[in-house]
């Protein structure tokens, strides 16, 4: 079985998100489905359907996350150092076109959210940062082309 690797923090907001489910989405599903079926022939009841789709889309969220629970590979970022990018570290860079700066989290891929700043492990920036040390540039390619960036600081918290 694979591990999934993933920081302390993403491991959290997962069991977090499984306790939703199960005690919050769950019980509100089951309730709909009974409303519905109180509402008589279950074969042209629309709320009925959409409420046992609702359950089938609850029930496989919840068996994937509790899957990824269970093949965690926890990181504890703050214990990590040195003066590579790896798995865990923010990274700050500089876009050698347009000045900008950016700062991203390298993380696994269930916990990625670039509007967050955390990019997953397998990202084509993330994979092309890793092993690199402050001040190596780097050329990504993206879906909108070729950026390069230069490494500014790495830190790991």
């Amino acid at each position: 079985m694979e591990r999934v690797p993933m920081t302390a923090e993403g491991y959290k907001s997962l069991e977090e998100e499984i306790r939703f489910l199960k005690s919050v989405e769950r019980p509100r599903i089951i309730k709909a489905i009974a409303e519905a079926r109180a509402h008589g022939d279950l074969s042209e009841n629309a709320e009925y359907h959409a409420a046992k789709e609702q359950q089938g889309l609850n029930e496989s969220r919840v068996l994937e996350l509790e899957d990824k629970v269970s093949r965690a590979e926890v990181i504890d970022v703050s214990k990590l150092s040195g003066s590579t990018v790896k798995f865990g570290a923010t990274v700050v860079l500089v876009d050698e076109d347009t000045e900008d700066e950016v700062k991203y989290q390298i993380v696994g891929e269930i916990e990625a959210d670039v509007k967050k700043g955390r990019v997953s492990i397998t990202s084509p920036i993330a994979r092309a940062l890793i092993g690199k040390s402050v001040g190596d540039s780097v050329e990504v390619t993206t879906p909108g082309g070729g950026k390069s960036y230069e490494i500014l600081k790495i830190d790991f918290k």
